[in-house]
This record gives structure tokens, sequence and C-alpha cells, in this order.
């Protein structure tokens, strides 16, 4: 594994190109989760089970309004890959998979 400082990262053998970086938390996870699982009610039902949260809060996640926190990350980073992916972006670690050879 190699670290590389740019904005492509891979996802499932593809990449994604980030066409914007948020800078802000809250924007950030909400474009990932909106990446992840869609738009619809059916989505906000699957992050409440993958982390516990109520229907509210995970209702201000997709909005943007306000950023998960402790154990709700984790469990968000745990089930979705587009959520890790901007967190380690926002960090600044950028990891990008080299295929073997």
């Amino acid at each position: 594994m190699r670290v590389k400082m740019d904005t492509v990262v891979p996802k499932m053998g593809t990449f994604v190109h980030l066409v914007e970086e948020p800078a802000d938390y809250r924007t950030a996870v909400a474009l990932a989760l909106h990446e992840e699982l869609g738009e619809t009610h059916r989505a906000i039902k699957m992050a409440m089970r993958w982390t516990g949260a109520s229907e509210r809060t995970v209702k201000y996640w997709f909005s943007g309004e306000r950023g998960p926190s402790g154990d709700h990350l984790i469990a968000l980073t745990r089930h979705s890959d587009a959520v890790l992916y901007v967190l380690l972006a926002l960090a600044g670690r950028h990891v990008v998979e080299e295929p073997d050879d």
C-alpha cells in the first residue's frame, strides 16, 4: 500500500474522483451518505440500522446540519466506504492501493 497525496481513492476496484473536497465535516459526511445510500427514506432507515441513531438524528446528518460523533461515526465507517474515504480525505490521508503485479 502506498500513500499518495491526491483526491483519487479506490472503491471496489474503481476510482472515486471527488468533484469537490468539502472542508466542512458535516457537509462532507452528508455528501458521502448521499453517495452511498441515495436520497430516499430507505437510505435514512439503513443509516439508522447501521448506527442505532434516531430518525431525526440521521436526517440531520443527511441534511448536513449536524455530523455524527463518536460511536455513530465509527459505525458509519464500518458500513460505508464513502464515509471512510471522505474522513480520510478530510484528514489529508488519501490512500491509493496499487494493483498487485
